[in-house]
């Protein structure tokens, strides 16, 4: 369960004063669940409100070495890499610790910033090749791994969207047909494992893993969801 201490977002700049940073916001689900749609919609609501919103996405393709790799590694290369469950998750952790030092300026200059995927994608599809649950031993050991020991930061709300598994396969794969650079990966060609991970995520979102979560179905959840990204916003 989270505590209301993860819901304070003050910082302390080089000279020790504080200062009030950015909420962080981190949306998850489904290879083709419209996380980025979501995030548009987010990102012109809350800017047409005031409120300044910096976004990011995972995996960094294209722009990060870790992520790169799981990426080459996911279509056939670099030998049995895709096959350790721990291997792919560690390059996916490196490729969000990489952004480090991007997060923290984005939580400076903005009132919220939105992630598409954080650490809760690396805990529910690496619970789902383990065939494990939440409570798992492979849950636990990406919260340590990236939260532990690679210091990144916690998000205030976690937003899971769910929708049904066939049906962010098909739009996944349709979206594959359409663009050549996000063809289906060995991830999102398994349809099993994206019923498992969706799963895995439900039971994530029911415990509160590392932090609030709230659960986004369709468009009639999204005034509800524009209306607590700005209470805790405010504090």
């Amino acid at each position: 369960m989270y505590d209301s201490h993860m819901l304070c977002h003050w910082g302390e700049s080089p000279t020790g004063n504080l200062l009030r940073m950015g909420v962080l916001i981190a949306i998850e689900g489904l290879d083709g669940a419209g996380k980025r749609t979501l995030i548009d919609g987010l990102v012109d609501e809350l800017s047409g409100k005031g409120l300044s919103v910096g976004r990011l996405a995972f995996p960094q393709y294209g722009q990060s070495t870790p992520a790169d790799l799981a990426a080459e590694a996911l279509r056939g290369n670099h030998g049995d890499l895709a096959d350790s469950i721990n291997a792919m998750a560690i390059l996916f952790a490196l490729d969000r610790a990489e952004a480090s030092v991007e997060i923290a300026n984005l939580l400076t200059a903005n009132d919220i910033v939105i992630l598409d995927r954080w650490v809760a994608s690396n805990a529910a599809y690496s619970a789902a090749r383990a065939n494990q649950d939440a409570d798992g031993e492979i849950v636990a050991w990406v919260g340590d791994l990236e939260f532990d020991r690679l210091k990144l930061p916690t998000p205030q709300l976690t937003v899971l969207l769910d929708i049904d598994a066939d049906v962010a396969a098909e739009r996944a794969r349709r979206r594959g047909e359409l663009d050549a650079t996000r063809a289906l990966d060995a991830y999102e060609r398994d349809g099993g494992l994206q019923h498992r991970t969706g799963e895995v995520y439900r039971e994530l979102a029911d415990r509160d893993w590392f932090g609030r979560w709230t659960t986004y179905r369709s468009d009639t959840d999204r005034p509800a969801l524009l209306t607590l990204c700005t209470e805790i916003f405010a504090g």
